[in-house]
């Protein structure tokens, strides 16, 4: 991809801010209709549409050292490469979300799409009345969603807090459900940094095989960003066990308080250079949480990230997703922005409570022609 990238760029100069210069790309009616009357220039035509998507992808790649480490050397070198980033085009990317949130997803596609939405579910339960009783019935759950159709996926995994991991490793023993743990003072984020790696250190040693940490959103908005790289970098060490194992770490960013889709583009380049496994939207505790133009916005950059330096980052939406209809609107996001590499629990998942219960419904009806009503799920 490199490469190719780089050899469309002589065709469309790129000015400094990741925009193709005016005149150079054209509507795309305008051009779908040339396209069309001129079939002799549809190489061009194809070579002109890819440039002007990616346009952006050269500039990183470009800008991108060889050697990452130059980039996280000292803060001004961090705040440089971050404030290089290409701007995002509000309204281009709320209209792009908005018109792939209105695709729809046929009979056969769906029965499809369904059970890839509860394969990529992180099954969460994070309140502060949450009992050893509620996570063993939720990882009952995890273990059979649907105990009238034993074909049913289960969960990617339990999301619960620090003290009660060991209680969910005991209740799913040895099926293929990871058990994820919040930690990092969270949701704040805000204590001092022994007391988050402690948090952590608690999570993993009760056998935690996912950490959700949350970023210090105070330090990152006040341009801190060296902080936040190195508390994510600490982090990322205390995941790693004795026997050489860790942890994957996903990384919260909290968009919902990062006033900008420039701060998300910022925020996600940032952690994942500082090591993050995945980049996650929010902690489902603000007003704001997941919504369909901030995970464009990070499918961008983990796609951008890995044509700049090889390595796939996963994403997690989480928060406010509790619809059928609103994962399929994910899914396809997934698929039209950073490709079917993504399309895997391993590589994109679904933070939520209530989701699978309808996810559930939904795969009933299309099973038997008929609607269930809630009483055909069990009730978290």
């Amino acid at each position: 991809m490199k490469q190719e990238t780089l050899r469309v760029t002589a065709i469309h100069p790129v000015s400094q801010r990741g925009q193709v210069k005016t005149g150079d790309c054209a509507s795309t009616g305008a051009v779908d209709a040339r396209a069309g009357a001129l079939p002799v220039e549809r190489e061009g035509y194809l070579a002109r549409r890819y440039a002007c998507r990616y346009a952006h992808v050269v500039t990183m790649l470009s800008a991108f050292p060889a050697d990452p480490v130059e980039v996280t050397s000292s803060e001004a070198a961090l705040t440089r490469f971050l404030h290089g980033l290409p701007g995002i085009d509000k309204v281009g990317a709320e209209s792009r979300a908005a018109m792939l949130g209105t695709r729809s997803i046929k009979k056969d596609a769906k029965a499809f799409a369904i059970d890839l939405a509860i394969s990529m579910i992180d099954l969460t339960t994070l309140e502060g009345a949450d009992t050893p009783g509620k996570v063993r019935s939720l990882c009952a759950k995890a273990l059979h969603p649907d105990p009238s159709e034993p074909g049913t996926p289960r969960p990617a995994a339990i999301c619960v807090y620090p003290d009660l991991v060991a209680e969910a490793k005991r209740a799913l023993g040895a099926a293929p459900v990871n058990v994820a743990s919040v930690a990092t003072a969270f949701p704040s984020g805000r204590a001092a940094l022994d007391i988050k790696l402690a948090d952590v250190a608690s999570a993993v040693a009760a056998g935690a095989d996912e950490i959700d940490m949350v970023i210090d959103r105070g330090a990152f908005l006040s341009g801190r960003y060296r902080q936040v790289f190195d508390e994510i970098v600490a982090v990322k060490a205390a995941c790693a066990r004795p026997d050489g194992e860790a942890a994957h770490l996903k990384v919260i960013l909290e968009t919902g308080e990062l006033s900008t889709y420039d701060n998300v583009r910022r925020a996600s380049w940032l952690a994942m250079l500082a090591g993050a496994d995945f980049i996650k939207t929010s902690t489902g505790k603000v007003g704001t949480n997941a919504t369909l133009p901030v995970t464009l916005v990070m499918l961008e950059a983990v796609r951008d990230f890995r044509a700049a330096t090889g390595r796939q980052i996963g994403v997690k939406p989480a928060g406010g997703i509790r619809t059928t209809k609103d994962a399929m609107k994910y899914l396809v996001l997934v698929n039209e922005t950073a490709g079917q590499d993504w399309l895997t629990p391993d590589w994109f998942r679904l933070g939520a409570s209530s989701l699978l219960n309808d996810l559930l419904m939904q795969r009933h009806k299309l099973a038997t022609g008929r609607y269930s009503g809630p009483d055909y799920v069990t009730v978290d």
